[in-house]
């Protein structure tokens, strides 16, 4: 159960190991000598709040909040978001206006060809061969 426990706990175990190994590493000099602590290969025997300061920068970046440090997709997402904000609030152009003008013509017209339509095809069909036939008539005189 005990073993268990152990491997649930999580925290500062690695400082543990590296104070132990500090205090076996000034157990091996001989007392005559100045004591200096070695610092083992490919670890850092630094403070707690070193390691507390790598990790709250380490937290910040994972997070985005070190403005200069964003990745580069971030940072040119939110610049096009930013212009396409700006170029809302700026007024339309000429050529824009006139482009909406245009498209809103021809939307009626094709408004007025789909109504034209559906009152030819409300009325009777021979009323409307009739038609046909006059112009027809008419045409060739």
């Amino acid at each position: 159960m005990e073993g268990s426990a152990a491997k649930k706990k999580t925290g500062f175990g690695h400082l543990r190991k590296e104070t132990l190994l500090y205090r076996q590493s000034t157990a091996d000099c001989s007392s005559d000598e100045v004591t200096h602590p070695r610092k083992l290969n490919g670890s850092s025997v630094e403070t707690p709040s070193y390691h507390h300061l790598h990790r709250e920068l380490m937290l910040s970046h994972k997070r985005g909040l070190l403005p200069e440090k964003k990745p580069e997709l971030k940072r040119v997402l939110e610049q096009r978001r930013l212009d396409l904000h700006r170029e809302e609030e700026m007024p339309p152009s000429d050529l824009q206006t006139e482009l909406r003008k245009r498209q809103q013509k021809l939307q009626e017209y094709e408004q007025e060809e789909i109504r034209r339509r559906e009152n030819q095809q409300k009325i009777p069909e021979f009323v409307r061969v009739k038609d046909n036939l006059r112009r027809t008539q008419m045409s060739e005189q």
